[in-house]
């Protein structure tokens, strides 16, 4: 029997440092190798609102991107202490590891909290200013050099363009999906980065043998692509395409106009903060969408978000493969054992 067929119909993951996280419904696991070989595991069950404002369309979005955010931060912190306990590094090291994984997963270390933190840990410092320079570093290349991009050359071109018109904010999602993916092209470069790249290819291939219904084993998971239609590079670029429709729109009730061409982009510049979170609930629902319609012609949707997959995704060798099955084999295990539990303390048993 495959594990699809008695499993959970949807699960994910994410790549770390030397490692994975899977997570299906009710349970997360994470998985790194270290240097001699021998794997290191950390799992932990989760909530899931099934009922109530938190499992509205939209309000969902926010609240699962949140948590998703705060698991992924705690799971990619996890492996960065096995990677510094473990490598010859400097712990400044893998500060810069943190910081620039930050801006790739959306300013997912700025999304952490307090509840994640020990402050007499060591390193609690280092990790709160990786948050701080990820946050301001996807800010400002994601939502900041894309304006400055589109307002230099609007200037350049022949005609008048805005800040209200909608050639300014196409130029502007332009711009967004150029520093996306220069971004990541640059830090492909760092070999660290690269390595969790290679682990994020195994990531994807093991949810593609999973939801096909093979059993999970390396050869069924090396056999898959490694572009996968729920992937978060994915949701990035679509973001940024949804930036040109819904900033557009929302620039049309700038509550004043401001002159001068500094206070301007400042002004649009500060009015885009509040909608991001609307503009993100939007893009998570319609990701939601597409990706079950992965087999129809709307699938041409989903492409730029595979063109950029292609840079943050690298085929993995048999050893990351494993590390990935690993992870997913685990997260299944505890699902069915903690959902167990769940039904029988809901059923009155003590047990």
């Amino acid at each position: 029997m495959s594990p699809r067929s008695t499993g959970p119909r949807f699960v994910g993951g994410q790549a770390l440092i030397e490692g994975v996280m899977m997570r299906a419904p009710h349970a997360i696991a994470a998985v790194v190798r270290k240097r001699n070989g021998d794997l290191v595991v950390r799992e932990q069950p989760i909530k899931v609102a099934t009922s109530g404002p938190l499992s509205w369309p939209l309000i969902r979005g926010i609240f699962g991107l949140v948590q998703a955010l705060r698991i992924g931060s705690k799971a990619l912190r996890f492996s960065a202490e096995i990677y510094e306990g473990d490598q010859p590094v400097a712990p400044a090291q893998t500060l810069l590891i943190n910081s620039l994984l930050g801006p790739v997963r959306a300013a997912t270390l700025a999304a952490e909290d307090d509840v994640f933190y020990d402050p007499d840990k060591p390193g609690s410092g280092e990790r709160r200013i990786a948050s701080l320079i990820s946050a301001t570093l996807a800010l400002t290349l994601f939502v900041a050099l894309p304006q400055v991009f589109a307002a230099l050359l609007a200037w350049l071109l022949p005609v008048e363009l805005t800040i209200t018109s909608l050639g300014f904010h196409a130029l502007t999602g332009l711009g967004m999906l150029l520093t996306v993916m220069s971004y990541m092209l640059l830090i492909r470069r760092v070999t660290e980065i690269r390595r969790v790249f290679e682990y994020h290819g195994a990531e994807h291939k093991t949810v593609y043998a999973y939801e096909a219904g093979l059993p999970l084993k390396i050869a069924a998971a090396r056999s898959q692509t490694r572009l996968h239609p729920r992937c978060g590079t994915t949701f990035v670029v679509m973001v940024a395409m949804m930036c040109i429709p819904g900033f557009w729109l929302w620039s049309q009730v700038l509550p004043f106009t401001p002159t001068g061409w500094f206070a301007s982009q400042a002004a649009l510049f500060a009015w885009k903060l509040p909608f991001l979170p609307v503009l993100i609930a939007v893009t998570f629902e319609l990701q939601r969408v597409l990706s079950r319609l992965n087999d129809t012609p709307l699938r041409v949707l989903l492409w730029p978000g595979y063109l950029v997959q292609r840079i943050t995704t690298i085929d993995p060798s048999d050893d990351q493969l494993e590390v990935a099955i690993t992870a997913l084999d685990i997260t299944l295990r505890r699902e069915t054992e903690w959902m167990a539990k769940a039904r029988l303390h809901e059923a009155g048993d003590p047990a």
